[in-house]
């Protein structure tokens, strides 16, 4: 097993973005110029569960494709200094780094989001078929749909090491149909479920992502809480109490808690109370990342 310090390092692959977002000051007015903040910080779903993995202790590597323009430079200068392992990144010669757009309603939840994403694609089969040696020794590789289809797919057939993944979406979460049966965890939303098993009751999605391979299955039910399923287990649980300022990335950290929690052999309960826990403490700051994660089961 790859480590760093005798300690386990976890792989994580897919979308790294600079996040653009905004909320209003009072309620949301569409077709109009609204009172309210903007904020520039660092995003993408793959590199937000990498920046909360090394909230939670654990060494990582990020494998993600950035451009060579100002956004680029920052996301990894921004990685460099957490602790994160960006030798693998690759940097494309004039190409525009990914960004992620989105306003919230005035209660913090994203009303709507614009993602320019296509750099995610230059992470190829042909570029991480060198890396494949570094990548099954890890202790988990984790994956977002940012990635083409055909990259999945490569993976799923070459990664040896426990894969994790995430939907990021609706419109791409279909990309990871192939790819399922070799997932040890899975978080979808409900809305994400749905979609990739035609079944609108979460109980029901969830037997039939299981039926597909998946080993275990969250399925974030936002403010219901949580649904965890594996085997004939069954957990569902309530969202966590606490203020909500904004809900941005409080999925990413939930996923990097279930990577922790299934590093350290944790049961099906205690892994979904650690991703509420995390999504919990990132729901409470303005941030996408908080300033640390604290898992108490």
């Amino acid at each position: 097993m790859d480590a760093v310090n005798g300690k386990p390092v976890i792989t994580v692959i897919g979308g790294a973005n600079t996040d653009i977002g905004g909320g209003p000051a009072a309620a949301l007015r569409l077709y109009d110029s609204n009172p309210g903040r903007i904020e520039l910080r660092p995003g993408g779903v793959a590199r937000n569960v990498a920046h909360d993995l090394r909230l939670l202790g654990m060494d990582v590597r990020l494998i993600a494709a950035v451009g060579d323009d100002l956004f680029g430079r920052g996301l990894k200068e921004g990685c460099e200094a957490l602790g994160i392992d960006v030798s693998r990144m690759l940097t494309v010669p004039g190409a525009r780094s990914s960004t992620f757009l989105y306003v919230t309603n005035a209660a913090g939840d994203m009303h709507v989001g614009i993602a320019d994403m296509e750099i995610a694609e230059r992470i190829t089969p042909e570029y991480l078929r060198p890396l494949m040696d570094e990548i099954n020794a890890s202790a988990a590789v984790f994956v977002d749909a940012n990635l083409s289809e055909e990259t999945l797919d490569f993976l799923a057939d070459s990664c040896t090491a426990p894969m994790y993944a995430d939907p990021v979406s609706t419109a791409k979460a279909p990309r990871l149909l192939k790819i399922l049966p070799r997932l040890e965890g899975f978080k979808p939303n409900a809305r994400e479920a749905a979609q990739l098993t035609g079944e609108n009751y979460p109980g029901k999605a969830a037997r039939v992502l299981l039926d597909m391979g998946v080993g275990r299955v969250f399925i974030s039910l936002s403010a219901e809480g949580m649904l965890a399923a594996e085997g004939e287990e069954r957990v569902r649980l309530p969202r966590m109490a606490g203020r909500v300022v904004n809900t941005t990335g409080a999925g990413d950290a939930a996923m990097a808690a279930i990577i922790w929690a299934g590093v350290r052999g944790l049961n099906l309960r205690s892994t979904a109370r650690a991703a509420l826990s995390a999504g919990a403490q990132t729901c409470a700051v303005a941030e996408t990342n908080p300033p640390s994660l604290q898992i108490s089961l």
